[in-house]
């Protein structure tokens, strides 16, 4: 399996780039903001690679840092979101506008891509919303923290409504719904969406 490419840019494409490895050229996917990083034709040129393999076909999708491929391999993780459409959400925002689209829950903004329709944003929120903070820059943790000290921490009014709402989108019935996440905050823990939510699509996968 193929991790990682170091060779010469042959050519370069917004989509796409041929890399001369050992005098073999290897073309790679990548999205629009490793491209924007990428050296002039001719220069050296490394690569993380993420290798998908079907049985018709084998794939290589690569990223010009650690950073962008594992918040690729978080987007593909999610249920409907294949290779190509994860290219594109890294080529909609930079890594830093898509984390912080998740882990805001700007389906907005996420439904902007082409490709990402009001329940793939949701499904994209509900599964990385805890998982992507790891990947944040420094700058972007900052911004978040300035944001808690002045806005405070969410009211249970607004989790109830949020997670709702994502349920709703998701094609749950709303008194089903309502129910699963009254019980879920009765039952206490953590009062904020991502938790909630998770509570309640354990109990309504039993239902």
């Amino acid at each position: 399996m193929i991790a990682h490419l170091s060779g010469v840019l042959l050519s370069k494409q917004a989509t796409s780039v041929i890399l001369d490895v050992g005098g073999v050229g290897y073309e790679v996917t990548i999205p629009l903001s490793t491209f924007y990083d990428l050296e002039d034709i001719g220069s050296p040129v490394q690569l993380r690679i993420y290798t998908h393999v079907r049985e018709d076909t084998l794939q290589l999708f690569g990223f010009k840092t650690i950073r962008e491929r594992e918040l690729f391999l978080k987007v593909i993780s999610v249920s409907g979101i294949g290779p190509k459409l994860g290219i594109t959400l890294l080529s909609g925002m930079n890594a830093d506008d898509l984390i912080a689209s998740i882990r805001t829950n700007d389906l907005a903004r996420l439904t902007l891509i082409p490709g990402v329709g009001r329940k793939t944003a949701e499904r994209l929120v509900i599964e990385l919303r805890e998982k992507v903070g790891a990947l944040s820059s420094a700058q972007l943790e900052e911004e978040f923290a300035a944001r808690a000290a002045v806005s405070g921490e969410p009211t249970q009014d607004s989790v109830r409504a949020d997670a709702l709402s994502a349920l709703l989108n998701l094609g749950y019935q709303r008194s089903a719904a309502e129910k699963a996440i009254d019980n879920a905050i009765a039952e206490g823990g953590d009062v904020t969406v991502e938790s909630v939510l998770r509570r309640v699509l354990r109990k309504l996968a039993r239902v």
